[in-house]
């Protein structure tokens, strides 16, 4: 049986080598590629912002995937720059990362997890980065409702990422 357990913030020192520990079984993430290794680095950047919200999957005890992200800044909404016009209300939550164990794949979980992680935000809009070289995984955020609306690279060593939306009210319509 899969239980999903909420964390924020508060709970960050807790959760982070679990955190860790299920990046470092992720088979696509190699340790030898000096962008991965910083994934320690992004996890405490992300998880030091004070509405930093979490899911994460168990089977047992065992941690099997996770999805965590926070609100963007109001006026720092990097995606903006990719629809002309942007959205009047754009109140914006990243996706920051999505990550499911090799075994738990195809069951349902990334769905759960990514779920979860939306249920009840306040904000208009879902952004996230996808590795452009990955078109299934684009796909499946499509399924979700996202769409594609431009490509970015947020670091020197960092892939070419889609840039992707998704309305979460009525009123958050990115329409490219």
């Amino acid at each position: 049986m899969i239980a999903l357990r909420h964390f924020r913030h508060e709970d960050f020192p807790a959760i982070r080598q679990t955190l860790l520990d299920v990046h470092a079984h992720i088979p696509e993430y190699s340790p030898d590629d000096p962008f991965n290794r910083r994934f320690p680095w992004f996890v405490d950047h992300w998880g030091s912002d004070t509405d930093f919200s979490c899911v994460i999957g168990y089977e047992d005890e065992q941690a099997i995937g996770f999805a965590y992200g926070a609100p963007l800044t109001a006026g720092r909404e990097w995606w903006r720059g990719h629809l002309e016009p942007a959205p009047e209300r754009s109140r914006t939550y990243a996706v920051s990362e999505l990550m499911v164990c090799a075994e738990w794949r195809k069951k349902g979980l990334a769905d759960q997890l990514h779920d979860a992680l939306l249920a009840d935000l306040s904000e208009d809009i879902a952004v996230l980065l996808v590795d452009s070289t990955h078109p299934k995984v684009q796909a499946r955020y499509e399924s979700w409702g996202y769409q594609k609306v431009g490509e970015r690279q947020p670091f020197d060593d960092s892939p070419i990422f889609s840039v992707m939306v998704k309305p979460l009210s009525s009123t958050g319509s990115p329409d490219p």
